[in-house]
């Protein structure tokens, strides 16, 4: 399984606006498109840009952790993390965290007990996908957040590590509540054991027996789609109104070289100018439908350069023109 498309939570502009941050600031920073804030997920690339604009904007990366951290309100978490407010106690909570991680690459989340700890270890799916140091950040001060709010208690930390420089640690380490090191091996943070039996004043057994069911049909619907084809040609047909639908600039939202892409595509029989036709053509579909819609429009949001060339490719695909098309097709 290869997911490209990462949920992104609405919660985080409306806690942008909290913090004085103007969310279209994001945008002009991480060169992103104006669209992105439409978007219920966003690729690994647009990911990364927004985290790291955020970082660039904030200035301290642990000031910008703290703050967010501390103002994103819980009812502004998507489904499967605020579902885990309503675990029984802090372990299930993270339990039920890590499971439904795998819904949100690219991090994966490791959790081991032993002894009096409890580890967590934060990992990146393919070593070219290593985030911004905000982002390694935000994720574990979010699980200690998860553990603060849950129990109603101020629980602290055990020890925090970092692979990477993460501002003023001192910031850092009142709000953890605990050490913290920089320029370490791996990004980890170890809690007390104890913690984790402490009991949720936000359980709701009820809620999490209809949540469960809903949240484990969707991770097991999104596992066994192995179809990096169909995301390519996702992110082929997102690209074609900008003028930015080439290998080049796909393999780079992907996070990946435009070798591994081809090699990828190739493994499951197809190729990026296969997807790129078939892009192309379930777009010229879906806009000929919109009777608004001059032909000449669609040819432009297609990256055709001139109506001629549209209708050769249309004539191709479908043995018709677009205009017999239309009327074929209009309810």
């Amino acid at each position: 399984m290869y997911n490209t498309l990462i949920p992104f939570p609405a919660g985080f502009w409306t806690s942008l606006g909290h913090l004085g941050i103007d969310a279209q600031d994001i945008i002009r920073k991480g060169r992103l498109p104006n669209t992105l804030m439409t978007q219920q997920a966003v690729t690994v690339a647009q990911y990364f840009a927004i985290w790291q604009a955020y970082s660039d904007l904030v200035g301290d990366i642990a000031k910008g952790i703290v703050s967010l951290a501390s103002a994103f309100e819980t009812a502004k978490f998507p489904p499967p993390v605020l579902a885990t407010y309503h675990a029984g106690s802090y372990r299930e909570a993270l339990s039920f965290m890590a499971r439904y991680k795998q819904m949100c690459p690219p991090a994966s989340m490791r959790i081991a007990e032993e002894g009096e700890l409890c580890t967590i270890d934060l990992g990146w799916g393919q070593p070219e996908q290593v985030g911004p140091a905000i982002l390694t950040g935000i994720t574990l001060a979010f699980l200690l957040e998860l553990g603060r709010r849950g129990t109603g208690r101020p629980l602290s930390a055990r020890s925090i590590e970092f692979t990477q420089s993460m501002g003023d640690v001192q910031v850092l380490e009142e709000y953890f509540g605990c050490r913290v090191r920089t320029s370490s091996s791996t990004n980890r943070m170890v809690l007390h054991r104890r913690d984790l039996d402490r009991i949720f004043v936000s359980n709701n057994e009820e809620l999490m027996e209809i949540l469960t069911p809903v949240l484990d049909k969707t991770l097991e619907e999104q596992l066994s789609s192995s179809s990096f084809a169909e995301t390519v040609k996702q992110l082929v047909k997102q690209s074609l109104a900008e003028g930015k639908a080439s290998i080049h600039v796909i393999a780079k939202e992907l996070g990946m070289s435009e070798r591994s892409l081809q090699r990828r595509l190739a493994d499951e029989n197809t190729s990026f100018k296969q997807l790129m036709t078939e892009g192309k053509q379930e777009q010229a579909r879906a806009y000929l439908t919109n009777p608004s819609l001059p032909i000449k429009e669609v040819a432009y949001l297609l990256g055709y350069r001139d109506q001629n060339s549209f209708y050769r490719a249309f004539r191709q695909w479908e043995g018709e023109t677009p205009l017999t098309w239309r009327a074929e097709h209009m309810i």
